[in-house]
């Protein structure tokens, strides 16, 4: 049975700069670092990168993308702190919750959001999506 995720491991093209990227701008906390991967901590979630000799840009232009939840008192000063750093978003919030959507330097999409899956639910339930199926 699947208990949770356990790890979400990006492939990057300098390691250096995304460590920077992941651990100065987005202020996830680094435990480990060599010279082709690096490993944070997420809040309790491990999150990994990767070097990749063969890795693009990326260009993805659909909705996958990464969340990292942020408190609604620090959302604001991370947004600044990234966009005081050129990191523009890909898109607008039309959620619930405080979100921003960036991307980082290989172009993998990002989101950094307030709220969590209860409070998702709890915003459907209120204004559903046509034919929506709630099991909580």
């Amino acid at each position: 049975m699947i208990r949770g995720i356990n790890h979400i491991n990006l492939s990057v093209s300098d390691i250096e700069r995304s460590f920077d990227f992941y651990h100065r701008l987005v202020g996830l906390k680094p435990l480990c670092k060599w010279p082709r991967g690096a490993y944070f901590l997420a809040g309790d979630d491990w999150f990994c990168l990767n070097v990749a000799d063969d890795r693009g840009v990326a260009t993805r232009s659909d909705y996958t993308h990464y969340a990292f939840s942020c408190s609604v008192d620090d959302f604001p000063y991370v947004v600044a702190r990234l966009t005081s750093a050129r990191v523009r978003p890909f898109k607008e919030n039309r959620s619930e919750g405080d979100s921003f959507y960036f991307k980082d330097p290989d172009g993998h999409q990002l989101e950094l959001h307030v709220g969590d899956w209860r409070s998702r639910i709890a915003a459907k339930k209120v204004k559903p999506w046509p034919s929506a199926e709630f099991f909580i």
